[in-house]
Formats: C-alpha cells, structure tokens, sequence
C-alpha cells in the first residue's frame, strides 16, 4: 500500500499559487477544453509559469479570445490554438497527426456532463465518447511526443460523479437499458480514473506518469444541460449549504498540482481532490474516491474494450 500523498494546500488554493514557484520554460503544454471554464485558468497558470501552452478546442474563435486574454495578462509563455472535437474521431487523429516534437504536459480537462442521450455517427454514447474515448484516442496517439519528454505528465480531468457508476462493460452505450444522463456521465468520470490507473501502469516505464482528479464544484458552461432547478436538487443532496462553490481559478488548482507539483515526482494512477489525494471509498456524493474506480482489473479491461471500440469503429462486445 503506497503512502496517501498530501501537500501544504487545500480546497481554496487557487492555481496560481500552487504553481508558485514552478518554471516551465521550454516546456510544451496541450490543455484540451482550454477556452472555457477552468480549462482557462490551467492554462493561464501553465503560461504564466512560462509553457508554452496548445489550447485544443472545438470553438477556434473562443481559443484565440482566450489566447489573446491570457498574452494580455503576461504570460511568458506562448499560447497558441488548434482545433480538436473529441467526439469526432478524424478530428482527434487530425490533431495528433499535426503534433511535432516532444509534448511535456496533457491536461485532458475538455468534457460534456449530463447531456440528452446522443450519439456519435459510431453510435457511440456522446459522454463516454468524448470524456473518455476521445482522450483515450488523443492521448494514446500523442504517447510518442510524452516519452520524447523524458517525465511526461498526463492530467486526467475526472468528478466526484463517479461515484454515480462504475463502468457497465455489459451495455457501456446504453443499448439495452435506459439512459440516465448522470449515470453515463457517472460512467465517463469513472473512465478517466480507471484510464490514470491503467496508463500509469504501462507507461511506467517510459517516465510518463498519469493521475486523475475532482476539480471541485465550479459553475462554468460544463453545465449547459443542467437545469437550476436540477442543480438545486443537486446542492442539496450533497451537503446543502454546506456546499461551496469554487472560483474557477480554485477549479484549477488540483489540475495544475498534478500537472507540475514536485510533491507528486514519480507518483501515478491516483485521485486527487482539493490538492491532495483523496481517500478511498464512498464517503460522500462529493468526496473521496470509489475503490472500482481504482480498480487495476477494471483498468484493463477498459484499456483493452476501448482500444477494440476505436478499432472497428463500433462499441466492443464485452469480453
């Protein structure tokens, strides 16, 4: 049993500072989702510690806006944009393809949360195939450009909603039971654990280290398709007001602790909430993080049944 890792910050640490002190000069950056919610604030921070930073967005227009705001604040780090639409898979293989040379730090923070069932033209349900195949295709394909790093971090963006579900290979795209947007949005957050967990142990070997994280409560476009009323209901089951929500500059605290953090040197396939590692089990609906989803069983067969589904092109038969 590894020592749970802690460190001098907290939930209402903000990004800068736990970046504090960090040089990223010459380091090369990729914040998927980077023009929007704290996916701005990662990058900020990542810039202003020198990176150079790639937003890769669906929304080019926003990711020059944010580009221009973030130079404007100064940054010694470049920032540049490209577009990239996770739920299409061209467009995934399009943005690796483009990538030269070494890639120090992913950030794989873009994601959809309790959308309408939907589904990409592979029949693929869209939160699973954007929160987790598409950053399973685009980090998979840029594995190259991490070892070329030589200690290469690969941030996994996950939620406090998976203790929604576990991940159902039986029905993983909902084919045979009835969709509930927070159980496959439940099921995606899981992926991205289960993803850190499997990747980290591939990958050791290379210098790659992998973890995931809950940002926190932020309100921010994630949730588009999310009533008030609906996100009422939400505050209230989970602690009330008891529950704070975070600026989005906190948002991105933990994202930008297990992506530079010294603290976490060599540390791989954990779960972090409020800039520490959480503890294992259901404690709460919003704390701590479920044993299935750190499940090294559950870790490869995910790793195994996506890398079929990406293959043919359609969802893979459980084995």
């Amino acid at each position: 049993m590894t020592d749970r890792i802690t460190t001098p910050f907290g939930a209402e640490s903000t990004a800068a500072e736990v970046i504090a002190g960090v040089d990223l000069t010459g380091q090369r950056t990729i914040v998927t989702g980077g023009a929007s919610g704290i996916g701005i604030e990662t990058a900020r921070a990542l810039a202003g510690a020198g990176a150079e930073v790639t937003l890769a967005v669906r929304d080019t227009g926003a990711g020059e806006r944010t580009a221009a705001d973030i130079a404007a604040g100064g940054a010694t780090g470049r920032v540049l944009v490209e577009a990239l639409d996770l739920a299409d898979q061209a467009s995934v293989t399009a943005f690796t393809s483009r990538w030269d040379g070494p890639l120090d730090i992913l950030v794989n923070n873009a994601g959809v949360m309790a959308s309408p069932l939907t589904r990409t033209p592979e029949g693929w349900e869209l939160q699973f195939a954007t929160n987790h195949l598409g950053h399973f295709a685009l980090t998979t394909g840029l594995y190259r450009a991490l070892v070329a790093a030589a200690g290469a971090r690969v941030v996994s963006v996950s939620s406090s909603a998976h203790h929604r579900s576990s991940v159902v290979f039986d029905d993983i795209h909902f084919e045979r039971r009835p969709y509930d947007p927070w159980s496959a949005y439940g099921q995606s957050k899981t992926a991205n654990v289960l993803f850190a967990v499997e990747a980290s142990r591939r990958w050791a070997g290379d210098d790659i280290t992998v973890n995931a994280l809950m940002p926190g409560g932020i309100r921010t476009n994630l949730q588009r398709h999310v009533s008030e009323e609906e996100l009422d209901r939400l505050r209230a089951a989970a602690g009330g007001d008891d529950l704070k929500w975070k600026t989005p500059e906190q948002g991105a605290a933990t994202s930008i602790l297990v992506a530079v953090s010294p603290l976490l040197a060599g540390a791989g396939g954990r779960y972090f909430e409020d800039c520490n590692e959480a503890e294992v089990g259901v404690l709460s609906a919003r704390n701590g993080v479920a044993a299935y989803a750190l499940d090294p069983q559950a870790a490869a067969r995910l790793w195994d049944v996506s890398e079929q589904t990406l293959h043919t092109g359609h969802a893979a038969t459980p084995a």
